[in-house]
C-alpha cells in the first residue's frame, strides 16, 4: 500500500513568532509574511499582462507560488489549488537529478504527469532565487496551455490508449542557463504545438514570472537577511499547522466516507468510482482512496501527483478557509492509495484529460466527506455543504481564422456551473469551483473578439440549482456557432451526462446533469433555425463545425441543503419568478401549489408527498419515539441523542434509527431509483442508482445517495461516541 504524507521535508525547525523557536522579531514575520503572499499576487500580474491567452488572462487558470528550498509551498495565489505540491514535487525532481546543477539564472520547464504535473496541457516553470550561493527559495508559474500536440487538437484525445499519443512530455529541461534562453530548447517545446506562437508568448510570461519573484524575494533578503527570510517561510508553513491541527482537534473522531463517478473514458461508456474514506483521529486525517475503481484503458486516468493535487484542493477552502494556504495546511493529511487506481494510473497510462475527469471528481469525493466531518462538529456545522460545480465540461476550438493565422480557444465558461448551498443560505448562481477561488470567465464579447466565434446566448439555466430546503446555485447554458470563417475543428467532452457530481447535503438533491446537444443546419444569417439537433453523449470528441452548426449546453448546478418540501413557499414563488424555478418543478420537487399563495393546499401536497415517499401512514409507535431532546446535531434532520440506554441517531420528530452507532440508514425508509422523475433534470448511467431516506414519522428526507446498482450505499458518518461521551463530559 502506497501512503503519501501532503509534506515536504523540513528546511528548518521554527515555530510561531514569540515561541522559543523563534528568533524573529513579530512585526518582522509579520512584514515578511505579509510581503510573501504580495510577491505571488506580482507573480499573477506579471504572468497575465505577459500571457495572450484567455486561458489565463480571463480565466485564471494557472497557478503562482513561492517555495522552501525544499520545495515546501510557503505561499500561492487563489488560482488553481490542485496545482501546489505538485510545482514542490518538480522542484525536488530537480534536487534529486544527481546530473542537474541548479545555478543562479537557472530556469526549469517540465509537464510530465508522470514526474510533476496534471497532465500535458499543464506546463510549468520553476527558478531557484539564491542569496549568495545558497537557495533561500524556489518560485513556481504553471499555466494550462491550449495545445501541446498529441493526435488531437487541443491535446485531449478521447481515442488515446497511451500517453505517447497525447502531446510532448517534457520530463525537466533547463530552458533558462545562467539567465541565458537555450532557443534550442524553446523551439522543440513550441514546435510541438499546433499554437506555437500562443505556446511560446506564454513561456515567455512565465519567465517574466519568475523573473517578478526572484527580484521581489532578493530584495527582501537583502533588507532583511537572507536567513530571517528563510526562518520567517519555515515559521509560515509552521503556523499554519499549529492551526490546522488546532482544527482538527475540535472535529470530532471516526470514518467518514464518500463515492462520486464519472462516466465514459473515450472508449466505452464505463462507469468509474472515486472512493474517499477518511479515518479521523486527533490532529490527524488519513484520506484512503484504495475502494476507487482501477486505471482506465483511456485519457481520463490521472497519476499520483493528479491525486494529490486533488486533495490539496479539497483541504484547502474546506478545512483552512481562514488560515495561510501553505504547505503546514497540508501536513497533518496522509493519502493512502495502491498504484494502477484510476487515480493513481501507471506508466503508460493516458491521462490526457485528467484535471477535468479524475483530478476533479477525487476532488468531488474528498470534499463531500471532510464536509461530512464539519456537519458533526457543533462549532463548524454552519459550514458543512454539498458541492460546487461537479463537473468541468470541455469545449475546444481551432482552426485557421479569417486572417488566415491559426487559432485556438479552450472556452472557460464552464466554470460558471452552480456553486452550493449553505445551512441556511442558496448557493450562488454561476458561482464555480471552489477549487479556484478566484477563476472567472471572459466577457462574451472578449472570446468573440479572440476567435471567429459567435453567441447567441450565455445565460443561467433554469432548475440546474440542487433542490433543497436551501436551492443549490443555477449553472450557466450557452449556445454558439462560428462567425467569420466557414468551418474549424470542435472538440466536445465531458463527465456528468449521466452522473449527478454536484451533490447535494442532508437532504438536498444534486444540482442537474449536464445537457449538451449538436444542431446541424441550426444556424443561418446569425440567426437560430430548426436544424436537425442530436442530443450528445459524454465523449462525441474532435468533429467538424461549420458556421451552419450550433452547439448548445447547460452545466451542473450546485447542491441544495436540506428537504426542498422545507424551503418556505414564498421563496420557491419568488424562484419561479426569477426564472430560476419552473411551475412544475415548484409543484412536483417543492410541493408548492398556486405560487405559494393557496397555503392549505401547499400544506396539503406537502403531506401528500411525504406519504408516497413511505408508501404507508407515518409511524407512530411510542418505543421508537425518544422523549427528550438532542444532543448534538449530524445534519439538516438528523441528531444524535443520549439516555440510560446509550447514544441514539434520532430524527427531527424524535424517532430512533439507531442506537449504539451513528450507522442509521438501516432505520430510515429507503427507496431505490433506477431513473429520476424528469423534473429533476438528472440522467442516471445504466450502473448507477439513486437512493433516498426518509424519517419513518413525518416522511422527511434525511439524505440521498447515488450508487452502483449492485452495491448497496455505506454508512458515512460512523462517529467514535466514546470520544463524543469524553467531549461532552468535558463541556460540562
Amino acid at each position: 500500500m502506497h501512503r503519501s504524507a501532503l509534506r515536504a521535508p523540513r528546511c528548518i525547525a521554527s515555530g510561531a513568532p514569540g515561541s522559543d523557536l523563534s528568533t524573529i522579531n513579530p512585526i518582522i514575520f509579520e512584514v515578511i509574511r505579509n510581503r510573501l503572499i504580495a510577491i505571488t499576487e506580482e507573480m499573477r500580474v506579471a504572468l497575465q499582462s505577459v500571457s495572450g491567452s484567455p486561458t489565463v488572462t480571463e480565466a485564471s487558470d494557472f497557478f503562482t507560488g513561492l517555495f522552501t528550498p525544499v520545495g515546501a509551498v510557503a505561499s500561492m495565489g487563489f488560482q488553481v489549488a490542485y496545482h501546489a505540491p505538485v510545482s514542490g514535487a518538480f522542484i525536488r525532481h530537480i534536487g534529486s537529478k544527481p546530473s542537474m546543477t541548479v545555478a543562479d539564472g537557472d530556469m526549469f520547464i517540465g509537464n510530465d504527469p508522470y514526474i510533476a504535473a496534471l497532465h500535458q496541457n499543464d506546463v510549468q516553470m520553476v527558478a531557484p532565487i539564491f542569496a549568495g550561493t545558497e537557495i533561500i527559495a524556489w518560485a513556481g508559474v504553471e499555466a494550462h496551455e491550449t495545445d501541446v500536440g498529441g493526435m488531437d487538437f487541443a491535446s485531449w484525445s478521447p481515442k488515446a490508449k497511451e500517453i505517447w499519443q497525447e502531446g510532448m512530455r517534457i520530463p525537466c529541461v533547463k530552458l533558462i542557463d545562467g539567465g541565458e534562453m537555450r532557443d534550442d530548447v524553446l523551439e522543440m517545446i513550441v514546435t510541438a504545438s499546433r499554437l506555437p506562437a500562443l505556446l511560446g508568448l506564454d513561456i515567455r510570461a512565465f519567465i517574466a514570472t519568475l523573473n517578478v519573484a526572484r527580484d521581489r524575494v532578493s530584495e527582501l533578503a537583502r533588507r532583511y537577511g537572507a536567513d530571517v527570510v528563510t526562518e520567517a517561510m519555515g515559521m509560515v508553513i509552521a503556523s499554519s499547522e499549529a492551526r490546522m491541527r488546532a482544527r482538527l482537534k475540535e472535529l470530532p473522531d471516526g470514518e467518514f466516507h464518500a463515492a462520486d463517478f464519472l462516466e465514459h473514458d473515450g472508449h466505452g461508456n464505463v462507469l468509474y468510482t472515486l472512493d474517499c474514506r477518511i479515518e479521523k483521529r486527533g490532529d490527524a486525517l488519513t484520506l484512503d482512496y484504495s475502494g476507487s475503481s482501477r486505471q482506465s484503458p483511456g485519457f481520463i486516468n490521472c497519476t499520483r501527483p493528479g491525486l494529490m493535487g486533488a486533495v490539496c484542493g479539497s483541504v484547502l477552502p474546506t478545512f483552512a478557509f481562514d488560515m495561510p494556504w501553505n504547505q503546514g495546511a497540508l501536513t497533518p493529511f496522509e493519502v493512502v492509495a495502491p498504484d494502477g487506481l484510476i487515480c493513481t494510473a501507471k506508466f503508460p497510462a493516458p491521462v490526457g484529460s485528467a484535471t477535468v475527469e479524475t483530478v476533479w471528481v477525487t476532488a468531488n469525493a474528498t470534499m463531500l466527506a471532510l464536509n461530512k466531518i464539519l456537519a458533526a462538529s457543533p462549532h463548524y456545522r454552519h459550514r458543512a455543504q454539498g458541492l460546487h460545480a461537479g463537473a468541468m465540461a470541455t469545449f475546444n476550438l481551432g482552426g485557421i481564422n479569417q486572417f488566415g493565422e491559426p487559432f485556438g480557444l479552450h472556452l472557460m465558461d464552464p466554470i460558471a456551473a452552480g456553486g452550493a448551498a449553505w445551512p441556511g443560505k442558496d448557493g450562488v448562481d454561476g458561482g464555480g469551483p471552489i477549487t479556484s477561488p478566484v477563476s472567472c470567465i471572459a466577457d462574451v464579447e472578449k472570446n468573440e473578439q479572440v476567435v471567429p466565434l459567435f453567441y447567441f446566448h450565455r445565460r443561467l439555466a433554469r432548475d440546474t440549482g440542487g433542490p433543497g430546503k436551501f436551492r443549490g446555485g443555477m449553472s450557466a447554458e450557452v449556445s454558439l456557432t462560428l462567425g467569420g470563417i466557414e468551418q474549424a475543428h470542435a472538440l466536445v467532452m465531458t463527465h456528468g451526462v449521466e452522473v449527478p457530481n454536484g451533490h447535494g447535503f442532508a437532504g438536498g438533491w444534486p444540482g442537474a446533469t449536464i445537457r449538451q446537444t449538436w444542431g446541424r443546419n441550426a444556424a443561418k444569417d446569425g440567426r437560430l433555425t430548426d436544424g436537425e439537433w442530436q442530443v450528445f453523449p459524454p465523449k462525441p470528441g474532435l468533429m467538424l463545425m461549420t458556421n451552419r452548426d450550433v452547439f448548445a449546453v447547460s452545466w451542473q448546478g450546485g447542491g441544495g441543503y436540506g428537504d426542498p418540501l422545507e424551503r418556505e413557499p414564498e421563496a420557491v414563488a419568488r424562484d419561479v419568478a426569477a426564472g430560476a424555478v419552473s411551475p412544475e418543478a415548484a409543484e412536483m420537487v417543492y410541493g408548492v401549489c398556486h405560487n405559494g399563495l393557496d397555503r392549505p393546499a401547499t400544506e396539503a401536497r406537502r403531506t401528500a408527498i411525504r406519504l408516497d415517499r413511505l408508501g404507508r401512514p407515518f409511524t407512530r409507535d411510542p418505543e421508537k419515539m425518544f422523549p427528550g431532546a438532542p444532543t448534538m446535531a449530524l445534519s439538516e434532520s438528523l441528531f444524535l441523542a443520549h439516555d440510560r440506554h446509550g447514544w441514539h441517531v434520532i430524527t427531527r420528530a424524535g424517532y430512533i434509527l439507531c442506537t449504539g452507532s451513528t450507522r442509521w440508514r438501516a432505520g430510515a425508509v429507503a427507496k431505490t431509483w433506477d431513473k429520476l422523475p424528469d423534473t429533476f433534470m438528472i440522467r442516471l448511467h445504466d450502473d448507477l442508482a439513486a437512493t433516498t431516506y426518509y424519517c419513518p414519522a413525518t416522511g422527511t428526507l434525511l439524505a440521498v445517495d447515488f450508487h452502483r446498482r449492485d452495491e448497496v450505499p455505506a454508512d458515512d458518518v460512523v462517529l467514535d461516541l466514546d470520544a463524543v461521551s469524553r467531549a461532552q463530559r468535558s463541556m460540562k
